[in-house]
């Protein structure tokens, strides 16, 4: 596959498009700091061309993400709305209830639960799984779970994946994702269903939050997605109809990695509009 063009400066297409859909982690901060002029081009494109939406796979509810990025020095003026995997996991574990749910995750993720009246349970007891990533993500790999997963899926046991990603970059290093685990669990022959990026759930509430910004709906030919990951963001932009950007790094999921963007995207199935090495405008 043909390499994209390469760009320097989101305002070199910005006019082309009313909104963005930009992704959070590897894209505007790498969970320790924000990347030098993201948060300038967040704020200009919102400015000079329309809404901003954060699409992340934080397997979180949406409404704690904003203090996260505040801690991280983002300026609340840069987004309009944000959509998290968390917000589409809800609705798939409400969808179950009163099955008992096993938690597989670290305590870091227990807001997802609230108000939901849901009942834990060991996995052996559990109606289905909720996996938001790895207990230790510090330590862990997902070959730690296989046995308990292979027990899990010979139940016939349904995991929700609160986090599509497979890695994510923590400062300099990768930690493995929720995705990680549903890999596994799915060459156990375990059913998933997956709640974030690509799929669609995350980008209907997206889209709901441009419409109701914009105070109209949107031509889908209009809406441009940012993100690094070529499986989640670039494919699920593919998926949905619109164009994407693809960040290289540094601080990007694929960075570091020897084979060309071209041939990432080509392994993926997924085509990107242009490449940035980091959002710039």
């Amino acid at each position: 596959m043909q390499e994209p063009p390469h760009i320097q400066h989101l305002a070199a297409i910005a006019g082309r498009y009313d909104a963005l859909l930009c992704d959070a982690w590897g894209v505007i901060h790498n969970g320790v700091r924000l990347f030098d002029g993201a948060e300038e081009a967040l704020m200009r494109f919102r400015r000079e061309r329309g809404p901003v939406v954060i699409v992340t796979n934080a397997p979180r509810p949406s409404s704690v993400i904003p203090r996260q990025l505040d801690r991280l020095g983002l300026s609340r003026e840069a987004y309009d709305a944000i959509a998290t995997s968390g917000d589409a996991t809800r609705a798939e574990i409400a969808a179950r209830l009163p099955l008992a749910v096993f938690r597989l995750g670290p305590d870091k993720d227990d807001k997802l639960y609230e108000g939901l009246n849901a009942r834990f349970a060991p996995v052996e007891e559990a109606g289905f799984i909720v996996c938001t990533g790895l207990f230790d993500e510090g330590r862990e790999t997902p070959d730690d779970y296989r046995e308990m997963l292979a027990g899990a899926a010979a139940r016939g046991l349904d995991m929700i994946c609160a986090n599509p990603d497979i890695v994510v970059r923590l400062g300099d290093r990768l930690i493995y994702c929720a995705g990680a685990l549903a890999q596994v669990y799915e060459g156990l022959g375990g059913r998933v269903v997956y709640a974030g990026k690509p799929f669609k759930p995350i980008y209907d509430v997206a889209l709901s939050h441009v419409e109701r910004a914009r105070g109209a709906p949107v031509d889908r030919a209009r809406v441009l997605a940012i993100g690094d990951g070529v499986r989640t963001d670039i494919a699920g932009a593919n998926a949905l109809g619109v164009d994407a950007i693809f960040v290289s790094g540094p601080g990007g999921v694929h960075d570091g990695e020897p084979e060309s963007i071209g041939a990432a995207l080509e392994k993926a199935g997924a085509s990107a509009t242009a490449v940035m090495e980091s959002l710039q405008w």
